[in-house]
């Protein structure tokens, strides 16, 4: 693709990320983090992992979102006795026809939300891995692709422990990026309370102005622009740098994997995109790299006893490894 081209193409990515943002911004109050991780990781063909309280507009920010995108969206609710096939579907044998029909479950979608899906016992959330990371499920031992884009926004509740299963670290590593979703602050909780009183939190009423800006079709082409945004050495061994970073520290028992050097690629790609650059920039990778390596890592003990937090042994990374 010409530069011209290409600046052309990254420039309706990022005016189509601030009619979103503005859409969005209409009945959602706050989170504009959330919203900005949620397309980046859907033009770099990755998938979020959302930890956070209930009530905080993860569903809301996600069938907004599909609709604009002119996506189809499924929703899982996760169950402890939630099995695969509620998941994947099944093949039942049809009578007139002499022959095994697939009903396909909610996981043929472009856009999926799995909600608390780490109360989904480890058996059916080994289904999620292969479509995750091969965009691809297995029923009855027969194949088949999943829906392009195929999209995963999965949410969990990190402070509720009876009847869940924690996510093990072989899934956690699918996710390119993991965000904390918190409590609104003093001013924005008003304005809901405002909204609430004033009628103008209506999800039907709201959810009928809203227009598709995209297509699955465009968001191919998307994916395949912000692929070539261009990284310059210098940035690439930064990506380096931080990832053996965090296989070194003396504070981390588990490190990065090279999924999140891929991941930190794809997700400066995708943050330079918005900011309407064709080029990523150090800054890019900084800003993006806590949704990216914060899930991937475990502290050693002796962090955990001295008080430590993941975010504050990312911060010290960050604050030491430059851009050489």
């Amino acid at each position: 693709m010409e530069d011209a081209a290409r600046e052309s193409k990254i420039l309706e990515i990022s005016r189509l990320y601030a009619a979103i943002n503005q859409k969005v911004e209409e009945f959602v109050v706050g989170n504009r983090p959330l919203i900005d991780s949620i397309l980046i990781a859907l033009l770099s063909e990755g998938h979020i992992l959302i930890e956070g309280v209930p009530g905080t507009a993860k569903t809301t920010i996600a069938k907004s979102i599909a609709i604009m995108t002119g996506c189809e969206f499924n929703r899982i609710q996760g169950a402890i006795d939630l099995q695969p096939a509620d998941m994947l579907g099944v093949r039942i044998y049809d009578q007139q026809q002499k022959e095994f029909i697939l009903r396909k479950g909610p996981i043929f979608t472009n856009i999926l939300l799995a909600d608390e899906i780490n109360r989904v016992n480890p058996k059916s959330q080994s289904a999620f891995i292969e479509a995750m990371s091969e965009r691809q499920a297995t029923i009855d031992g027969i194949t088949m692709p999943l829906p392009i884009p195929f999209f995963v926004i999965a949410t969990q509740n990190p402070f509720e422990f009876e009847g869940t299963f924690p996510l093990i670290e072989a899934q956690r590593d699918r996710f390119m990026l993991s965000i904390k979703s918190s409590y609104l602050n003093s001013d924005d909780e008003l304005s809901i309370i405002r909204r609430v009183h004033s009628n103008q939190l209506d999800w039907d009423s709201y959810s009928r102005t809203i227009t598709p800006l995209l297509s699955p079709e465009t968001i191919r082409q998307y994916v395949g622009v912000v692929g070539n945004i261009t990284v310059e050495e210098p940035v690439l061994a930064y990506i380096r740098d931080l990832v053996i970073a965090t296989r070194t520290h003396p504070d981390i028992d588990l490190g990065a994997s090279s999924r999140a050097s891929i991941a930190l690629v794809r997700g400066g790609k995708g943050m330079a995109a918005i900011r309407n650059r064709t080029y990523v920039i150090p800054d890019d990778i900084k800003q993006i790299a806590p949704a990216v390596l914060g899930h991937r890592i475990l502290l050693g003990r002796g962090a955990e006893v001295e008080g430590l937090t993941v975010d504050q042994v990312l911060n010290e990374i960050l604050n030491k490894v430059e851009v050489l």
